[in-house]
């Protein structure tokens, strides 16, 4: 790894002493959740933790999951996601030595839950007493009925609840692994997708006002997603909104002609993303005057992610937009034809410091920061700690 500039490394050092900080500090509180914490999520690739793999057989392979796992679990990274962070981060919480940048261990209370399990893995038995991933890699919100959209995954959300609360009222011994009708209730239910119509809609070639036309119409679909949980009793509500997705070393590969910011970034992708953004916060203003008995904190993770990307060395990353499993060397090391896990690609060094894992999605390293700035609460709407769905 090159030499950090004096500046860089302390600004570093302190940018590690605050994630400490609020790692220790919610760690000290998170442990008052009063019943046991239940999370169903819905998304795409950012969430997905296992469901492609066990839902429609499709082979991921290593190095993807080298990193925290030892093999490959169906996560599109070499390690844990952002929501496996949330769900359980004293299973060897993941920080940075100060010296030598390799990784340390905080051990520590989070929500002491499992990680969640995809709905559609047969293997797991009857395990969802913690709640259910319906997340699933490639996810879009239109068109409507297409495996596995939103709408989908809501269908799939009602039949599980309709048939965990029908087990529960019978004396099949099944009935102790089910949610019941409070762990329903008192559930978070979050939502992280939108990125992919947004991606989708460039890559069918249609311009920047065909794409920022379409967005009203995603939202509608988050929207009616989370009416559809309220009126089956949901209450609290968490939705991240989406990334920088010019910043993506997959889009930056592959289109040429447009212009770039002053960090590298596609500036049409990102605005788009940025316009989109607005109006999910537009949406989760106007639902909290509607439903006014319910919790619905919005996450801006596109500051988040985009901080990372913008001031790159602080946190210690060196290629911001290079990733580090794929094909093709600097500039971005991606390759359509031969992606990360495939026949011809290469991974970086385990231990490297990359911000983009295959091109598309994060390392462990990069959602491990992130992860912790969400628990800051000081990019959530209304400031709310990740825990409160079950302290109350």
């Amino acid at each position: 790894m090159a030499t950090l500039s004096l500046h860089s490394h302390t600004f570093f050092l302190l940018s590690l002493l605050l994630v400490i900080f609020v790692l220790r500090q919610h760690l000290a509180v998170a442990g008052g959740c009063q019943y046991p914490p239940v999370i169903f999520n819905f998304g795409d690739s950012n969430s997905d933790t296992g469901g492609l793999a066990a839902g429609l057989g499709y082979t991921i392979v290593l190095p993807n999951g080298r990193s925290f796992f030892r093999r490959s679990t169906g996560r599109l990274s070499d390690g844990r996601l952002i929501i496996d962070f949330l769900c359980k981060l004293n299973s060897s919480s993941l920080l940075f030595d100060s010296r030598n940048y390799a990784t340390v261990e905080i051990r520590g209370q989070s929500l002491n839950t499992s990680l969640l399990n995809p709905y559609l893995d047969s293997l797991v038995g009857s395990k969802f007493q913690n709640g259910v991933n319906f997340a699933i890699v490639g996810s879009t919100t239109l068109p409507r009925y297409v495996p596995f959209v939103l709408n989908i995954q809501l269908m799939q959300f009602l039949h599980f609840k309709s048939r965990a609360l029908e087990l529960a009222s019978t004396s099949d011994p099944l009935k102790e692994m089910m949610i019941t009708e409070n762990g329903f209730r008192n559930a978070l239910y979050m939502i992280d997708i939108g990125q992919n119509d947004i991606a989708d809609s460039f890559s069918k070639g249609l311009s920047y006002s065909q794409v920022v036309k379409h967005i009203p119409n995603v939202i509608s679909e988050i929207k009616s997603a989370i009416k559809t949980l309220y009126d089956e009793g949901g209450r609290k509500f968490w939705v991240h909104n989406t990334g920088p997705l010019g910043c993506l070393p997959q889009k930056l590969s592959m289109v040429h002609s447009e212009a770039l910011d002053k960090h590298g970034c596609l500036s049409s992708y990102n605005s788009a993303a940025k316009l989109f953004n607005e109006g999910l916060d537009h949406m989760c203003r106007e639902l909290r005057t509607e439903l006014r008995d319910a919790d619905i904190v919005y996450v801006d993770i596109y500051t988040i992610k985009y901080d990372l990307i913008a001031n790159s060395t602080n946190h210690g990353f060196e290629k911001p937009l290079m990733a580090c499993c794929g094909y093709g060397g600097p500039p971005y090391n991606y390759n359509v034809n031969i992606t990360c896990g495939h026949g011809g690609s290469n991974s970086c060094d385990e231990g490297s410091r990359f911000i983009s894992w295959d091109g598309i999605h994060y390392t462990e390293t990069a959602n491990a920061i992130v992860a912790m700035k969400v628990l800051s609460m000081q990019y959530s709407s209304p400031p709310t700690p990740f825990h409160f769905f079950c302290s109350r």
